[in-house]
């Protein structure tokens, strides 16, 4: 991931005014420091480390490129991820040490809805770039996935992997390259990798707490580990037609 992201910025120079331009009509104006952002949070991951989740957001926003962070998910976003695992530990997960955090691309914009603008403005190598990054990281971060179950001495431990964000992965969607592409890398050659991976709505905006709480109201369940097990499954299956 590292060496792929080193490669595409070279495309910066293409993508910066681009991803400027994006951002002006809804965007307060921000310092952008990095167009492809590698998430440097993976590097002071060791062998002891606990990964329990694997979480798969957008794609990196303001505070994400910023040089002094070069992580994903430590905007908005990602502190209220990080507050609802705070404030619900029989998930037994700390957001910062137990999960990793993969991008559908690494490719920055402000709002995800701006990658809309970099592919209709930008050349066919910036498209083919679109595309591409998707293409890539949904193969390693479903190998990653699933190596990392087959090394598990405790099977109810592998990890689970969280597909966040799936109003872009419907059909028509920014997204739709890595949703086929990440299907093709489990189906059919590995279901129990598979049966692992689950689809929510994005932490922004709590859209994730909403949805939850909504699936709450509707069962009068507390068990919060089941229902939102419910959730992720019933979103996978309408995201990927299954």
């Amino acid at each position: 991931m590292k060496d792929l992201c080193q490669n595409w910025l070279i495309l910066a120079p293409k993508l910066a005014p681009l991803q400027q331009e994006a951002s002006k009509k809804d965007t307060p104006p921000y310092p952008l420091q990095t167009a492809v952002v590698y998430n440097t949070a993976y590097d002071s991951v060791t062998i002891n480390d606990q990964i329990r989740l694997i979480v798969i957001g957008d794609n990196p926003g303001k505070e994400e490129q910023l040089e002094k962070n070069r992580k994903y998910l430590v905007g908005q976003s990602g502190r209220i991820a990080e507050g609802f695992f705070k404030r619900h530990p029989e998930f037994n997960i700390d957001f910062r040490k137990n999960a990793i955090i993969v991008n559908k691309t690494p490719i920055h914009t402000a709002k995800t809805a701006h990658l809309r603008y970099l592919a209709k403005n930008g050349d066919s190598s910036v498209r083919e770039l679109l595309v591409d990054s998707q293409l890539k990281m949904a193969r390693l971060t479903a190998e990653l996935h699933q190596k990392m179950i087959e090394g598990t001495d405790c099977p109810e431990n592998a990890p689970q992997l969280w597909l966040v964000g799936y109003t872009e992965l419907k059909d028509r969607g920014i997204f739709v390259p890595y949703r086929e592409e990440l299907k093709a890398s489990y189906l059919p050659k590995n279901t129990n990798a598979w049966s692992r991976v689950f689809v929510f709505q994005h932490f922004s905006m709590n859209c994730f707490t909403k949805d939850l709480g909504k699936r709450q109201a509707e069962t009068g369940s507390n068990n919060l580990v089941q229902l939102v097990k419910d959730i992720g499954t019933d979103h996978k299956n309408e995201i990927f037609s299954i």
